[in-house]
């Protein structure tokens, strides 16, 4: 990428109604775009980090034997009228929609029926299971209040996985793997020493389900930990009956604010039975489905980065989802001439600052996109056969041989 050549332009000042720092500091460095309240558009610089955060995601679900598909965002009523979840009283953030021949779909909010729903028709023996789905996919909540950037859309990016199996040990044996590749994940995208798993309501599911909470001031939960951090639970049950199940007690918790960025549930047969997902076994005796869904937020991940890391220049990447490595930055005719030939061949790693404009507008920028590495070239570096490379998260310089840099990426 050349900042020449592309549509986007850092803006000195965030729109006036985006009062999230990672609303107001992505739509300034270019990665977003308002369209409205809990709606935003994805620039080049935002698609990068999404997909990046969707390859580590991708990558740790295939590698514990998950598949990959996309389902419709349009949903039939009729599997959701049977769980009883297109009910508006039931279910209060639908979006629905009006067909022209007749009749209403909804907009998913979530995946678990239409899932279930086509495995029908995939699923018969025991020899089908057990089996683990997910998809990277929009979706849409009415919510009543849409803040926080993009930590709180009505329209977000979301990858929902499933998993079916035999029985309730099986169940908790994928269960456990899930909850390693989440943690694997948010280590890999930068939150793993903020995120921790916590116990959360299981609702109608189970006793417990658990989220992932990150240690955030402005995050939306309040949750409570101990010492070293080794138990946390969401303020749903932060009883003193639940704490004497962990032979703990309320005294020995501090209180902090947290944003969930995942969530794991054992669903057991809440799912299956009304929709009649069943296998047969063995002895083609007609058997149960146990089911578990694991829900991460990839665009929410992104602004709880965003959101976890900035500071009063701007946006601070972790290297894992930068949209670029290095911001390389010409100074005078040579180091201009020499930041070219640099960016020639590295462009997935590089974006190339050429704008016609002053060194310190170029260096602004850079802090406020936020690119882990900025690298100049000037006369005072060549002189030396070298280049500077700066590091964003510590503001440290270093000057680097021209070609040990080239050598090293």
């Amino acid at each position: 990428m050349k900042m020449n050549n592309t549509f986007i332009k850092t803006l000195r000042e965030a729109p006036k109604e985006e009062t999230s720092t990672n609303g107001a500091l992505l739509t300034r460095a270019g990665f977003i775009h308002k369209e409205m309240a809990g709606i935003y558009d994805y620039l080049p610089f935002g698609i990068r980090v999404l997909e990046k955060i969707k390859n580590i995601v991708r990558e740790e679900l295939n590698a514990i034997g998950c598949e990959e598909v996309l389902m419709s965002t349009l949903q039939n009523p009729e599997p959701w009228e049977k769980t009883g979840r297109f009910s508006d009283a039931e279910v209060d953030i639908w979006f629905k929609t009006e067909l022209a021949s007749g009749g209403t779909l909804g907009l998913a909010p979530t995946h678990e029926e239409p899932m279930v729903e086509m495995l029908k028709n995939y699923i018969s023996s025991y020899k089908d299971l057990p089996l683990a789905i997910y998809q990277f996919q929009t979706k849409f909540r009415n919510e009543k209040r849409a803040k926080s950037g993009i930590m709180r859309g009505r329209e977000f990016l979301m990858k929902d996985l499933y998993s079916f199996h035999t029985s309730e040990e099986d169940l908790d044996r994928f269960y456990e793997k899930a909850e390693q590749a989440y943690k694997n994940v948010f280590e890999r995208i930068g939150l793993g020493d903020c995120t921790y798993e916590t116990f959360a309501s299981g609702g109608i599911f189970s006793k417990y389900s658990h989220e992932f909470q990150t240690f955030l001031p402005v995050g939306e939960d309040t949750v409570y930990y101990n010492e070293d951090r080794s138990l946390v639970f969401n303020k749903e049950v932060f009883t003193d009956e639940i704490l004497a199940e962990f032979g703990t007690t309320k005294g020995k918790f501090s209180e902090t604010r947290a944003a969930e960025v995942g969530n794991i549930f054992k669903l057991m047969l809440k799912f299956s039975d009304p929709l009649e997902l069943n296998y047969t076994d063995e002895n083609n005796n007609l058997q149960k489905i146990y089911m578990g869904c694991y829900g991460i937020g990839i665009s929410r991940a992104m602004g709880v980065v965003a959101e976890k890391y900035a500071d009063e220049k701007g946006l601070v990447w972790p290297e894992s989802i930068a949209p670029f490595k290095y911001y390389v930055v010409g100074i005078g005719d040579e180091g201009a001439e020499e930041a070219v030939k640099i960016y020639k061949g590295h462009e997935e790693l590089m974006i190339l600052d050429d704008r016609d404009v002053r060194p310190g507008e170029k260096f602004a920028d850079a802090d406020l996109i936020g690119i882990p590495y900025r690298v100049v070239i000037s006369e005072k570096t060549l002189a030396e056969d070298s280049l500077e490379v700066t590091s964003r998260a510590t503001g440290e310089p270093k000057i680097v041989k021209i070609d040990k840099f080239l050598s090293n990426l």
